[in-house]
């Protein structure tokens, strides 16, 4: 039988503070929500017990993603969506990313919230396995202040916390040290999306000249809480991996599980997949090292060489020179995240460096200090405006003349995939920006550029 609307009450604070001050102030008699998306599935059956709740959805203090040199902190309202959709969420914590996408249909993703899969604790939730892989640590609040677990120690048994009496997640803490990791995720179901998982896997390693200088394992659905497979990360870490290796780290994670029979899976069938996983991760990390040919031998050559022959990817000398000192590079992704890391922390100078070496949009003809593949690339991205009409190649000069007596640079757009009607549109769209509007705009620009030619460069 569903349940009647009027059997329930609902409170929606401005603000944390009145929120945290409410359950303060009636302990035990309101429950705080915010998406409601597995609340919902209990108040269609008729079998919701709660009858007070308070609104945690859109409190500003919750929907934040705040990015720093060292980490990023998820308030913990912010929807799976903002998770999806956030670039440096894509980019540096792709575990993450992957769990979002897999959490339900695009309408629960709109409104599931990280902090409420936490607290819900399920042990089979696709977000889990990934938070404590990448070691996050959790801000809980209440009217007696706020304090700092490390998310490794939240859940202490089956659908059961830390969380005291009238305390809150306010946000979920990651830090930025996983860029030279490989990732490997897996979630086991009938189907990716919209399926709770029978069994998922989240994991990160990385390798240093042939052995396994770290590794991290979490799994979900193979126990009552999202575990951490640290026997497993024992077996294998510092060690070269082989077939015996394979075959240990397979044995280990079983051994480590609490699996059961239940509606969607056996303990059995849990067990055996679990092994698998784990052994296709690590077998993963041993041909991580041979897997991109043109990266391997980049590494290897002296800086200078290597400097110049990043230089066609991006026109700045400091960006290629830095880059070049980050190396050895375990694979294209962590060059890549590594180069936006170098890009996005120069100086103005150097961006115009690299803006110069781009022709302008519609001329398609490189500067001549432009190296010879950087002019070939350049070419091929303006393929949108070889079918432009006449009115409008006039309209994108006359443009690109305004835009450079604004700006004292030509205007940089990534003309990847546009007509030539879509980059004078938004060439007009950003010659009202103001200067430093501007410069960050064509910075990103650029950054995308960049990247397009990493991957042409690596040929992948």
């Amino acid at each position: 039988m569903r349940s009647d609307p009027a059997d329930f009450e609902l409170l929606a604070p401005g603000n944390l503070s009145s929120a945290v001050s409410l359950l303060a102030a009636n302990p035990g008699e309101w429950l705080p929500i915010a998406g409601g998306t597995d609340l919902m599935v209990l108040y269609a059956a008729g079998k919701l017990p709660a009858r007070k709740f308070v609104s945690l959805w859109n409190l500003p203090e919750l929907r934040r993603i705040e990015v720093t040199d060292d980490g990023i902190s998820i308030g913990a309202a912010c929807t799976y969506t903002d998770l999806r959709r956030h670039e440096i969420l894509q980019r540096e914590f792709p575990l993450l990313a992957a769990a979002a996408r897999w959490t339900g249909g695009i309408a629960n993703q709109n409104r599931g919230t990280l902090g409420g899969n936490i607290v819900n604790a399920s042990p089979a939730a696709d977000s889990l396995p990934a938070l404590l892989v990448y070691e996050a640590n959790l801000v809980l609040v209440s009217v007696r202040g706020e304090r700092q677990v490390p998310y490794n120690d939240f859940h202490t048994g089956y659908k059961q916390t830390l969380l005291a009496p009238g305390e809150l997640i306010r946000e979920i803490r990651l830090p930025r040290q996983h860029s030279r990791y490989i990732s490997y995720s897996r979630k086991i179901g009938a189907r990716n999306a919209q399926a709770i998982a029978k069994v998922c896997v989240a994991a990160l390693g990385r390798l240093d000249r042939g052995t396994v200088s770290d590794i991290r394992i979490a799994a979900g659905s193979v126990a009552p809480v999202p575990l951490r497979l640290r026997e497993t990360e024992k077996i294998v870490r510092g060690k070269r991996i082989d077939a015996d290796l394979v075959g240990k780290a397979r044995a280990t994670a079983i051994s480590e599980i609490r699996p059961i029979d239940d509606i969607r899976s056996t303990a059995a069938y849990r067990a055996g997949v679990l092994g698998n996983l784990i052994a296709e991760f690590v077998q993963k990390l041993a041909a991580a090292e041979g897997v991109n040919v043109a990266l391997a031998r980049w590494n290897s050559l002296p800086p200078e060489d290597a400097a110049s022959e990043i230089l066609a990817c991006c026109g700045s000398r400091t960006w290629a020179r830095e880059l070049a000192a980050r190396r050895p590079f375990p694979d294209a992704p962590s060059l890549i995240a590594v180069s936006d890391e170098i890009w996005n922390h120069l100086e103005a100078s150097d961006w115009n460096e690299a803006f110069s070496r781009h022709p302008r949009i519609g001329e398609r003809k490189a500067p001549a200090a432009a190296p010879a593949q950087s002019a070939a690339w350049s070419s091929q991205e303006q393929q949108g405006t070889v079918a432009a009409d006449e009115q409008t190649r006039l309209h994108l000069a006359e443009a690109n003349r305004e835009y450079e007596r604004r700006f004292g640079r030509i205007f940089i757009v990534c003309a990847t995939g546009k007509t030539a009607g879509e980059m004078l549109e938004i060439l007009r769209r950003r010659l009202p920006n103001d200067e430093t509007a501007e410069l960050r705009e064509a910075a990103e620009e650029q950054r995308k550029i960049t990247n397009i030619r990493l991957k042409k460069w690596l040929a992948i």
